[in-house]
């Protein structure tokens, strides 16, 4: 499992969505701020709502660009077969009916999805409540894991 290579993707994955996000944010300032939005009467909010979408949107971007630089400067560990699961850890889940499933562990951007050599990798961070469960936890340990209602069991299988 090359770590480097899906850390890479991640980063491509988070640059492409920050330039999208600013994008989107000077196109509603530039919506919000046109004569044509201005207001045409006192009951008219277009103008005020634009601005606040504009104002949301600058902020989603600042996110996004602060978790690209996250990712930027993040260390890679290196983890063993008897290494406890922390930040920038691989994992591999093997369920009781022998289906698997891969994670990244990374300090933000949880919930991306990413086709990492023949893989789907969900990248969860450590308040998410899988990430809450694997962290300090080894090869072989099982979690308990609710999914809409339904608990299964898996195995630790991998973590690099």
């Amino acid at each position: 499992m090359n770590k480097e290579k899906l850390v890479l993707q991640i980063i491509r994955l988070l640059e492409q969505e920050s330039e999208n996000l600013t994008n989107a944010a000077k196109a509603t300032h530039a919506d919000a701020t046109n004569e044509e939005s201005k207001a045409e009467h006192k009951y008219d909010t277009r103008s005020l709502e634009a601005s606040y979408l504009a104002g949301a949107q600058a902020a989603l971007a600042s996110e996004s660009k602060l978790s690209l630089a996250i990712y930027k400067k993040l260390e890679i560990k290196e983890f063993h077969a008897d290494s406890k699961i922390a930040l920038t850890a691989f994992i591999e889940l093997v369920s009781d009916d022998g289906e698997h499933s891969f994670y990244f562990l990374g300090p933000n951007s949880g919930g991306i999805k990413i086709e990492h050599e023949g893989k789907p990798v969900v990248v969860i961070t450590p308040p998410s409540p899988l990430g809450q469960k694997l962290i300090g936890c080894t090869v072989g340990d099982c979690v308990k894991i609710a999914n809409y209602g339904n608990a299964r069991e898996y195995e630790i299988f991998r973590v690099c």
